[in-house]
């Protein structure tokens, strides 16, 4: 027998939001993912925290939001946080959004937020729109365990962070990677993932909820050489798939296993790494015998 539904609270249109600060995601693409929620607080706020004022003002203008409007952004956010608990304190409500998706995911807002907290003022969020969500659950990679990764670095720190990754990879990390990336830097980031993670799944998707809309499943390899000299069109998200357990490198397969071997016998030895990397027990076995035929 199936469990019982839960009940579904009704839709009160006319009810007043809170007072506080309140995180409102807002479209990615297409004007009409706008929650009855989100409109109806966005037209309740005192103010609305804006990344680009310019940006926002498109949106309000579509459904008729009349509220005061203020930038929010990396360069002002710790000198305006003062002045906004003040405001919060006298009871007002004030929303923050991004120019797109769900606030402080890769977006300014979170030393607001902290701050707020640690004042003991009220912070709620609505649910909404998010790229990178959106991104995998059409990737058509596993779903979970997944690593957001927001914007990779640039130029040279972008291929070490990446091989830290990796080097997590080998400690034990299976999870599919999601990075966001401006379209004019997308194939260099491609070519830097293919060098650090090899060959493997992965999904460049551009244009999400638009016209547009491109998902583009393939192995990385051939991304990176697709978009080597040709730049996708809008917003893009990176993601790559768990290493399969055949990228196991030879070298960090005799390093387990020279490490195993020294404290144990052979089967053991072969059982506890089978076990550790999940490579065919038979792949083990026969490097492990070579190893220690060569002692």
């Amino acid at each position: 027998m199936s469990e019982a539904l839960p009940d579904l609270p009704i839709l009160n249109r006319t009810a007043t939001p809170p007072v506080g600060l309140v995180l409102v995601p807002t479209p990615i693409g297409n004007l009409g993912d706008m929650t009855v929620r989100a409109i109806a607080t966005l037209k309740a706020a005192d103010l609305i925290l804006c990344e680009d004022t310019r940006v926002t003002a498109r949106l309000l203008t579509a459904y008729g939001i009349n509220a005061a409007t203020a930038p929010l952004h990396d360069h002002n956010e710790d000198q305006r946080i003062p002045a906004l608990l003040e405001r919060l304190r006298g009871g007002q409500r004030i929303a923050l959004v991004s120019d797109a998706g769900t606030p402080l995911v890769s977006d300014p807002g979170y030393r607001l937020v902290r701050a707020a907290l640690e004042a003991g003022l009220p912070v709620s969020a609505l649910p909404g729109p998010n790229a990178a969500l959106t991104a995998l659950t059409l990737s058509g990679l596993p779903p979970h365990p997944f690593l957001f990764l927001g914007f990779p670095p640039r130029g040279g720190a972008r291929l070490a962070a990446f091989a830290q990754l990796r080097a997590a990879e080998r400690a034990g990390l299976s999870a599919t990677m999601i990075w966001y990336e401006a379209p004019s830097r997308a194939g260099e980031t491609l070519a830097d993932l293919l060098a650090a993670f090899g060959d493997r799944p992965a999904v460049l998707a551009r244009e999400l909820t638009k016209h547009f809309e491109e998902i583009i499943r393939a192995p990385l390899s051939e991304l990176a050489n697709r978009f080597a000299n040709a730049d996708p069109r809008g917003e893009v998200c990176l993601l790559i798939g768990p290493a399969p357990a055949e990228l196991e490198d030879a070298d960090d397969l005799d390093a387990r296993l020279r490490t195993a071997l020294a404290g144990a016998t052979l089967k053991q030895a072969v059982a506890d790494v089978t076990a550790a990397t999940g490579l065919p027990r038979k792949q083990v076995y026969a490097r492990a015998l070579a190893l220690a035929t060569d002692q």
